[in-house]
């Protein structure tokens, strides 16, 4: 299914092949070659998302992009199946396993590989060549991968970078934080309710 997204419609190389049941929405640019499975969703909620040649996204896979963050995949990615992209870039010939969650900001370096349910977290930098092993959490620039039971040092690193202020505009001090991002970000989501299918 393809929609339209405030003015934008998704642009999809005629060489590229997309599932009936996935999703494309928005300032949406597919490569050629490209083979988006079923049920994926690529949604530019605001920001452009743009995939390279030859990139594989799984089932059930979701990209998304976002005002202040776009997302970028180079050629030759694979993407697996529950993956989560949110305002990312995916340098070439990079390997994201099933399940991995890269998040806003972030930056996968050229032929690295995120293994099976491994986080890169906001504004992480992975060098090329790197390895997140299974589970393991990359945090920040540059980034360091610690296994997931060492929760305090990912938390003081994670901490810094910020999530609410970088992704939502909101101080973490905020007495209503959950209140207010539920507010903001739920009025941004409502525009999807003007979409138009294009397909």
């Amino acid at each position: 299914m393809r929609f339209e997204h405030l003015g934008a419609q998704p642009r999809i190389h005629p060489d590229a092949v997309v599932a009936e049941t996935a999703v494309v929405s928005g300032d949406v640019t597919i490569g050629a070659g490209c083979q988006v499975l079923h049920g994926a969703v690529i949604t530019a909620d605001g920001g452009a998302v743009t995939l390279g040649e030859h990139v594989i996204v799984m089932e059930n896979a979701l990209i998304r992009g976002a005002a202040a963050h776009p997302v970028h995949i180079g050629s030759h990615v694979l993407v697996g199946p529950m993956a989560s992209i949110s305002g990312a870039t995916i340098d070439d010939e990079v390997f994201l396993a099933t399940g991995v969650r890269i998040f806003n900001g972030a930056r996968i370096g050229t032929q690295s590989e995120v293994r099976i349910n491994a986080v890169v977290h906001l504004r992480t930098v992975l060098p090329p060549e790197t390895v997140v092993p299974i589970g393991w959490v990359a945090v920040g620039a540059p980034a360091q991968v610690l296994a997931p039971d060492r929760h305090d040092e990912i938390w003081a690193l994670q901490h810094d970078l910020d999530f609410p202020g970088y992704v939502f505009g909101l101080d973490r001090a905020t007495p209503d934080l959950m209140v207010q991002l539920t507010e903001r970000y739920g009025s941004s989501l409502a525009r999807h309710a003007d979409d138009r299918r294009v397909d």
